[in-house]
């Protein structure tokens, strides 16, 4: 053991290899002799010889509200393959959205000396944190922070263009829960896009993902396709007024259309569905579903990759935010609209 082999304490090899911020109190030329044994016995002394130097631990934080499949795999495999090439450790901490975890995970991590931030989906408003931070989809308007959004805007006018011009005037919505920040941003956007296309957006038919009696109470993951199931059941209820569905993000819409299905209806014959972000299932599913392609590979290779330059230059100037361009992928989920509406 490195410690038994300098004849010091286990904590103070400890805190010099992690570099942790209390190692400044060991005397310099102890943390020496640490960084030479560790090196000398090949006790991975690239890592350590190298972060000492630096002043950094050659690390970052990354907080999440879960990492299921569809957005958070796509984005976190970009994030990956930038941390991993630039010779970095990550911690992943997941908050499920509670604030309380939103204010703790990070004051831990900070213990564990992460030379940066990176929060997906995730608002910087009640994080204070020393150090870097990027936010991907997370539109947060905090100083010193730098935000990799999508354009909502150009995002909804390819989907409800593709829909108006296939003849769908009864066009329902489905926003996503509160908690995710891209939520608000794309409903506004919605909001806009109807005023300038002339679009009647019809309060009966816009439905809320955290508003259908849907909980984790039921036993279903946040990301599950039971959160488009469980509301586009709700409406079908309620009324057969529509034509197309544009739907908050693919899980949702692989749930609406098998609600769709289990009612008797066809996709697309009598209701188009068109979803959002182009997961790896989107094109799989029966029918291959229509959507608005996030690049979310790419936004989190930049995400990265941006946190990594401002943990290099802490004192350079960044942008407040980065904006991404989507893109529609027109597959089987969507077609004309049925004669009568």
């Amino acid at each position: 053991m490195l410690a038994e082999h300098l004849e010091l304490s286990q904590t103070t090899v400890s805190l010099v290899l992690n570099n942790s911020p209390s190692a400044k109190s060991i005397p310099p030329e102890t943390r020496n002799r640490v960084i030479e044994a560790a090196e000398r016995l090949n006790y991975r002394p690239n890592y350590f010889a190298r972060s000492l130097r630096q002043s950094r631990s050659m690390s970052v934080g990354v907080l999440a509200p879960d990492l299921s499949e569809g957005y958070f795999t796509r984005v976190m495999s970009g994030v990956v393959q930038e941390l991993t090439a630039a010779h970095y450790f990550y911690f992943t901490a997941c908050h499920d959205w509670k604030r309380e975890l939103i204010e703790k995970y990070p004051r831990m991590l900070v213990e564990r000396a992460v030379d940066g931030f990176l929060l997906l989906n995730t608002s910087a408003g009640h994080i204070a944190v020393p150090v870097p931070v990027v936010a991907i989809s997370a539109h947060s308007p905090v100083a010193n922070v730098t935000n990799i959004v999508l354009d909502h805007h150009l995002a909804v006018q390819q989907a409800l263009t593709h829909l108006h011009a296939l003849g769908h005037r009864r066009i329902a919505f489905m926003r996503g829960p509160r908690a995710i920040p891209d939520s608000e941003f794309r409903w506004e956007a919605i909001q806009q896009v109807a005023r300038e296309m002339n679009i009647k957006l019809d309060p009966a038919l816009v439905l809320r993902i955290d508003s259908a009696g849907w909980s984790m109470k039921d036993g279903y993951h946040p990301m599950a396709p039971e959160i488009g199931y469980k509301p586009m059941q709700a409406l079908l209820k309620k009324t057969l007024g529509f034509t197309a569905i544009f739907c908050f993000n693919d899980i949702a819409a692989i749930g609406a259309i098998r609600a769709l299905k289990d009612a008797g209806l066809t996709v697309p014959g009598d209701v188009s569905v068109v979803g959002f972000d182009d997961v790896q299932s989107a094109a799989y599913t029966t029918p291959s579903l229509t959507t608005v392609r996030q690049p979310l590979l790419e936004m989190g290779k930049r995400g990265a990759q941006v946190l990594l330059e401002r943990i290099a230059n802490r004192d350079k100037e960044f942008p407040a935010e980065i904006v991404m361009a989507p893109e529609l992928v027109i597959r089987e989920s969507t077609g004309p609209a049925p004669a009568k509406q």
